[in-house]
């Protein structure tokens, strides 16, 4: 899945958990529509924060979902994550969803895809969308060589990934989980 428009960061430092994202919409990849959309949200009696990439009413759909699993299951995000992965894959209307989700409390940080996939990043840093990986090199190089906080690699890293990533602006939306 090719995702265009958007770069979600997760960081996870000194027990700190932050989901950082840009607020850039990108039409036809051509022409920027808006500047500060919000892709950070807080769910789930904002004990869960969630960051999305992709289709804007399909993560919104997804959103939606993924807070029907945590209030199913209690708020336990592994388990709400597993079963939307797998609604998300299994149900033929989901399945063309393209979205990708970070989601993230003061335990647990996993990305979620349509494709069945609940991964739990390594190194306490994960990155989703069109800069993400520029985002994820940025954080993973700050978490090792310096003594920033979470939030602040996480801003960091989204910056970087602004310079660099056509779709992705500086207007950075940061929620602690």
């Amino acid at each position: 899945m090719k995702l265009e428009g958007t770069t979600i960061v997760g960081v996870r430092k000194n027990g700190q958990t932050v989901i950082a994202g840009d607020g850039q919409v990108t039409q036809n990849n051509q022409v920027i529509m808006k500047g500060n959309a919000k892709k950070v949200r807080r769910v789930y009696n904002n004990s869960v924060v969630l960051g999305f990439a992709g289709s804007v009413a399909d993560a919104f759909t997804l959103s939606e979902r993924f807070e029907e699993m945590l209030n199913k299951y209690s708020g336990n995000l592994m388990r709400a994550a597993v079963e939307l992965a797998m609604l998300w894959r299994g149900d033929r209307a989901l399945r063309q969803l393209e979205a990708l989700m970070i989601v993230a409390d003061k335990n647990d940080m996993f990305i979620v895809s349509g494709s069945g996939d609940v991964i739990e990043p390594e190194h306490g840093i994960c990155a989703i969308g069109s800069g993400g990986n520029y985002a994820l090199a940025a954080g993973r190089a700050l978490i090792d060589n310096t003594d920033m906080d979470a939030e602040q690699v996480a801003r960091e890293a989204m910056r970087i990934a602004s310079d660099i990533c056509i779709f992705t602006n500086s207007n950075i939306v940061v929620e602690v989980a």
